[in-house]
């Protein structure tokens, strides 16, 4: 008999012992509710079961060290990835109605955004075929019902450890140093995923090239340490022009940055690089040495464009970078905006 006042079922499922039931289900009532309350210090796991019970009893074994998330079936789990607190592990559930916890992964790994987040199948299918099929698709782990709890912690704490320290990693790859923004190399990488999935989806991507107004100029009047503090603060004003989870600002390299935005037409991608412009203006840092402005300035390419697959992210990079070119030489402090 579990502390907790459950006994497994060789069906799978999680069973109450009378003795408490009522008093449980009150607590795992108040519990499923509350779920959502997350805190931004811990790790957190989307737990996805269509059995009511099994989602929480996995919720009353892990949310002492851990965030819960639930979701009750796929549509729902995969709607609740476009939320801004992205889990750190997936619990999925293998046989649910509508998508199956296969055909949930397959879409989880065809999502640049939801790709490395692991995924453990918490199942009673054990034999080797399901097991094979799973993992060939790119789950982490298996946990089988009925689980024990003790192993569940244990597999959990561990994919998780695992997980943060490969996010590190990446994170100091993917990381420019100076502005804390993404790098280069994250760029390429995020932009290949995004235009794959903008094609499926028949969605219009812009990209905003921006480059700092006679920053050779600065640099040589007020030092390069004066320099490395113009492009944070640029980094930084940038930063706060965009709010969606899945667009992205890099350092492009120098005095360049580089700006992702899936899904978004060319007004919408015009309009967020004119504020940019703007409030890099706003700031008020003092420019001595520049053509067009008392105080430092950027100016901004654009392009947007609905994928095709005679196109590729490379030539719409190279696009916003002509508009780039053009804005420079109408006199820059300007935006210049291409439409495909």
């Amino acid at each position: 008999m579990s502390p907790l006042g459950w006994v497994p079922c060789p069906h799978g499922v999680y069973l109450i012992h009378p003795k408490g039931f009522k008093e449980k289900r009150r607590r795992w009532r108040r519990k499923e509710v509350a779920m959502e309350s997350c805190l931004a210090t811990r790790q957190r796991i989307l737990i996805v079961d269509d059995e009511r019970t099994n989602r929480m009893v996995l919720a009353d074994l892990l949310s002492e060290d851990y965030d819960i998330l639930l979701a009750r079936d796929g549509e729902q789990a995969l709607a609740r990835l476009g939320d801004p607190q992205t889990p750190d592990l997936i619990l999925l559930d293998v046989m649910m109605p509508g998508l199956d916890g296969y055909e949930v992964l397959r879409r989880l790994k065809e999502d640049g955004r939801t790709r490395e987040i692991p995924v453990v199948f918490v199942t009673g299918l054990n034999d080797e075929e399901h097991e094979e099929k799973g993992l060939t698709l790119g789950a982490t782990d298996y946990v089988s019902k009925p689980f024990h709890p003790a192993v569940v912690r244990a597999r959990v704490r561990n994919h998780l450890d695992l997980a943060h320290r490969r996010k590190v990693l990446e994170e100091s790859a993917y990381l420019d140093p100076l502005t804390r923004l993404a790098n280069r190399r994250c760029f390429d990488h995020t932009v290949e995923g995004e235009w794959r999935r903008s094609l499926r989806r028949a969605q219009p991507v812009s990209l905003i090239f921006a480059d700092v107004d006679f920053f050779k100029e600065y640099n040589d009047h007020y030092g390069h340490g004066a320099g490395d503090e113009a492009l944070r603060i640029v980094g930084q004003a940038l930063a706060g022009c965009v709010h969606r989870p899945h667009d992205l600002i890099a350092r492009y390299g120098g005095e360049e940055f580089i700006v992702l935005l899936p899904e978004t037409p060319s007004d919408a991608g015009r309009a967020i690089a004119e504020t940019m412009r703007a409030r890099v203006a706003a700031q008020g840092v003092t420019h001595r040495r520049s053509g067009v402005a008392p105080v430092l300035t950027i100016s901004l390419g654009g392009y947007t464009v609905v994928p095709s697959l005679e196109g590729s992210p490379r030539q719409a990079v190279a696009v916003a970078d002509a508009g780039l070119y053009q804005a420079k030489h109408q006199g820059r402090n300007r935006v210049v905006w291409t439409e495909g």
